[in-house]
């Protein structure tokens, strides 16, 4: 693709989370909203004047045949994701899909199968992994001065039971269903801490039901869930969910430990993200908070859109998830998060909660690369 000409955009649930793109958007000026679609035809002109689209529609079919679109934002709730994916891939329309990238295994192997062999790019929209002290991290540990990353957590902890009422599809998709339903934004960052390791198997086991829907219904996601990965290396990796919980919101709190060093992201207001590594610091017991580190290990790409990332959402990710969809598509930079990369960070919550049904019987995770 030509690097100065406009990347055509369609944006699919541009009512709702697709909308947010707005900002990240207009920032690159390289992407221009064509079309938006949406089910919500009453909101739709509202959301059309905002984002700048000059067409608007109720089936996304229509807008992938008619509109002229060369990529699509997919902003749908979970189980949209691949349909929507494969139909715009399909047509040759590059993909950046919200996540997790599907919500069966089966639908999994429908989206790579499409993804093969096709010339448009599919890339899933994680957008913790570009969060400040996670981009630190990461560079830390590719220079080297972590060592060996052995272990790991993530937790996201974000009481919704209210959201669940509103978007309704959260009821079934996020609590209705037992495991991890939502795990990609814990393990995201830390598989591209242990970079080139992927989980082999999982097991899990949950908290038990305390809590009941406005209808009186317990929720099937029992409220803590708890997965652990056993990584290709030998590594460990412990995820937590508890979408339920009432307690304040820790939606990005991580822990990575390597044989030179270790990291503990804050948990509340006015803490601070932390990191010990043997090189920088006077003896193993005394932090340094990692924000000290930012001047040295923040990618200059990163420096230099940090003014406009902040007025994204999600802490600057959505900017940076969209510099990167735009840097692949154009060839400028290897796709950070592509299809296999998306079943990596996908696949292990999908086959937990088998296994949590399973008494937390320890499962293989496949891998879409032999697929």
């Amino acid at each position: 693709m030509d690097h100065s000409s406009k990347i055509q955009l369609g944006i699919v649930g541009a009512c709702g989370r697709g909308g947010s793109f707005r900002s990240a958007c207009a920032a690159l000026k390289q992407f221009e909203i064509r079309a938006i679609c949406d089910i919500n035809r009453e909101k739709l002109p509202e959301a059309a004047a905002q984002l700048g689209a000059r067409e608007t529609y109720t089936e996304l079919e229509e807008m992938l045949d008619h509109s002229g679109v060369d990529a699509v934002v997919i902003g749908t709730p979970m189980p949209l994701h691949v349909p929507q994916a494969v139909a715009a891939l399909q047509r040759g329309k590059h993909v950046l899909s919200e996540v997790p990238a599907g919500v069966s295994i089966e639908e999994c192997r429908q989206l790579v199968q499409a993804c093969k062999g096709n010339r448009a790019l599919y890339m899933m929209a994680e957008n913790y992994t570009y969060l400040k002290p996670n981009v630190i991290v990461r560079a830390i540990i590719e220079k080297g001065l972590m060592g060996t990353p052995y272990y790991a957590e993530g937790e996201y902890l974000h009481e919704l039971k209210g959201l669940n009422e509103v978007t309704t599809w959260r009821r079934k998709w996020q609590t209705g269903i037992n495991g991890i339903t939502y795990g990609t934004h814990s393990l995201g960052p830390i598989l591209q801490w242990m970079r080139g390791d992927r989980v082999e198997s999982v097991c899990c086991a949950g908290s038990g039901h305390h809590y009941r829907d406005p209808r009186g219904a317990l929720y099937e996601n029992e409220e803590s869930s708890v997965m652990l990965c056993k990584m290709r290396s030998s590594g460990l990796v412990k995820i937590r969910v508890d979408m339920l919980s009432d307690r304040p919101h820790s939606c990005s709190h991580y822990q990575v430990q390597g044989s030179d060093g270790c990291y503990e992201s804050a948990r509340a207001a006015g803490e601070h993200n932390r990191i010990w590594l043997r090189t920088k610091s006077q003896n193993a017991h005394d932090w340094t908070d990692l924000e000290s580190l930012a001047d040295e290990f923040l990618p200059d790409y990163w420096k230099a859109g940090m003014e406009e990332a902040q007025k994204s959402g999600h802490g600057g990710g959505d900017y940076f998830e969209m510099l990167d969809f735009l840097d692949a598509i154009t060839g400028r930079r290897p796709c950070p998060i592509g299809i296999h990369e998306a079943m990596d960070m996908t696949l292990p919550g999908l086959v937990s909660q088998q296994s949590i049904q399973e008494n937390g019987r320890w499962l293989p995770v496949p891998d879409s690369r032999t697929w």
